[in-house]
């Protein structure tokens, strides 16, 4: 019995498909009135043929041809010349013939029209709900009144909540737009309102100005609905993007806690560690472009160490000889931040280098048509809280950071208790610039990596230092954050320049209250 049924199975697919290709047949001599007659045949009885897709997309396209000796579909692939490459329909083979051996299946607005609507209905009922989500997408978004049947349809058989919640709404609109039964139309406009779509948006806005005072009276009621949850996600926009700016600055100013905020040292070449981060990203993915994927991962990596390299050989050859005479470091190392930008113009050129983006970096996290979240910024933000959990770490759960307590708190007495300060002294920097230069790596995804790159960071780096707390992880993380969202949420109302220029003039009149920040360190310079 069972291989009764699948010889049954068989005979009927044989069936079914000898149809199917004594269809498609007749297409490349029918007239196009007929041509539409057959596509309409086509998408009532072989919406489960493979092949109906392929045929009806590249006819779409234009890409429809057939061989005049054999009769058989080819596919366009690509021309060169008189020569023509080809994929065959039926065979799936690679051909190459002259343009005087094969014809194209002519096709016109109306067949365009009749086919849209079957790779409409082949994709809603394709068994891939990505493939019918995305259909459903391009339907809401040319919304036109021969889809309804094919919408009704998909909706009784969808089990997707996501690809039916779009189905809905495209019907809605389509409903929304027919005058014939005013009493539907009206419903549909007021359940319109639960949807953020552009689509509903436009249909509302055009129905609000409607001759009909009950069909405008809805609409402008649904769009009130829809404005109220617009300003909410524009809300929750703007402290995203605040945050995603917070964790910048932090990222930025993670670094100087330590070498300024610890060390006392005001240096001005922070920017220009930040910039070799960046850079290092930009020479992964010019030697290793296999590796694109991977690149920021090992990116991460290298520029910590090229960083702490460098911090310590500025910690080595300048910083030690001038400890205890802040305003000699600040010329010392704004000194070094010149022949740094300058080592890199002279390596890289003076202009701007792109860097890319990983796959998995790119695009947008969607909550809805009105709220979508970058992934680049979030990521930022999950790796500036992961900057802070290990520094935080770093400084309480190990010997190292005991060390630097203790030299931070009191020098002299960490040297008597015999902890070696120097080293203290060369590992501080060396961490501090290692993760300036991973900081460089995160701006190397949202703005220029170019020599002027860490010009752009380095004020604002030592604000959020001082507004924090000198020396405070905790002060450097809230501050940080606090100036980030201020700042994104100040910018549409006065502009960025006007913008900076109101939280610079805050942060100063709160440090004339506080001269010690959000959260004072204790240390050796507390007095001071």
């Amino acid at each position: 019995m069972k291989y009764f049924l699948l010889l049954v199975s068989f005979i009927q697919f044989s069936l079914a498909h000898g149809d199917f290709e004594e269809t498609i047949l007749k297409l490349q001599t029918a007239s196009f009135k007929d041509k539409i007659t057959l596509i309409e045949h086509l998408g009532a009885n072989h919406t489960q043929d493979p092949l109906l897709s392929s045929l009806l997309s590249s006819l779409y396209k234009g890409d429809l041809y057939f061989e005049k000796s054999s009769k058989k579909y080819l596919l366009l692939d690509s021309k060169k010349g008189k020569s023509y490459f080809f994929t065959s329909l039926i065979e799936n083979e690679k051909i190459e013939l002259s343009k005087k051996l094969v014809k194209k299946v002519k096709i016109n607005n109306s067949m365009r029209k009749e086919i849209n609507t079957v790779l409409a209905t082949l994709n809603l009922l394709s068994p891939k709900e990505n493939i019918r989500l995305q259909a459903a997408k391009d339907i809401l978004s040319k919304i036109n009144a021969s889809h309804l049947p094919i919408l009704d349809k998909a909706i009784t058989q969808e089990q997707s909540a996501d690809v039916l919640e779009v189905l809905q709404e495209a019907r809605l609109n389509i409903v929304a737009k027919n005058t014939d039964e005013p009493q539907k139309q009206i419903e549909a406009i007021k359940h319109l309102g639960d949807h953020l779509s552009a689509t509903s948006y436009n249909t509302l806005t055009t129905l609000a100005n409607s001759d009909e005072a009950q069909i405008s009276d809805s609409a402008k009621q649904a769009l009130q609905t829809i404005e109220g949850k617009k300003s909410i996600y524009a809300f929750i926009e703007k402290a995203f993007f605040g945050l995603s700016y917070g964790s910048i600055l932090f990222l930025a100013s993670v670094g100087l806690i330590i070498t300024f905020g610890v060390m006392k040292v005001i240096n001005m070449a922070h920017g220009e560690v930040m910039m070799l981060g960046a850079y290092t990203t930009y020479t992964v993915q010019l030697f290793m472009p296999s590796f694109m994927e991977q690149s920021i991962i090992i990116s991460i990596v290298l520029a910590f160490f090229v960083g702490a390299f460098v911090g310590i050989l500025i910690e080595r050859l300048v910083i030690r000889h001038l400890y205890h005479k802040p305003l000699e470091t600040l010329l010392a190392t704004f000194g070094i931040s010149l022949i740094l930008q300058q080592a890199v113009r002279s390596i890289f050129s003076a202009l701007n280098k792109e860097v890319v983006s990983p796959s998995w970096m790119s695009g947008a996290l969607e909550v809805n048509p009105m709220l979508q979240l970058t992934y680049s910024r979030l990521y930022i933000i999950v790796f500036a809280v992961l900057v802070f959990a290990l520094v935080f770490m770093l400084m309480k759960k190990t010997t190292l950071g005991l060390k630097i307590r203790a030299v931070t708190q009191n020098r002299e007495m960490a040297k008597a208790m015999g902890i070696n300060t120097s080293y203290v002294d060369i590992m501080t920097f060396a961490i501090g610039s290692g993760i300036a230069s991973v900081a460089g790596v995160a701006l190397s995804q949202i703005t220029n990596v170019g020599p002027n790159l860490g010009q752009a960071y380095i004020v604002d780096s030592f604000m959020v230092v001082v507004f924090g707390g000198v020396g405070n992880l905790w002060g450097t993380f809230i501050g940080s954050m606090m100036i980030g969202e201020t700042t994104k949420f100040l910018e549409p109302a006065v502009g960025a320049v006007l913008g900076k220029v109101i939280i610079l003039i805050l942060i100063i009149l709160f440090i004339q209250k506080n001269p010690k920040g959000l959260f004072p360190a204790k240390g050796r310079h507390e007095n001071d």
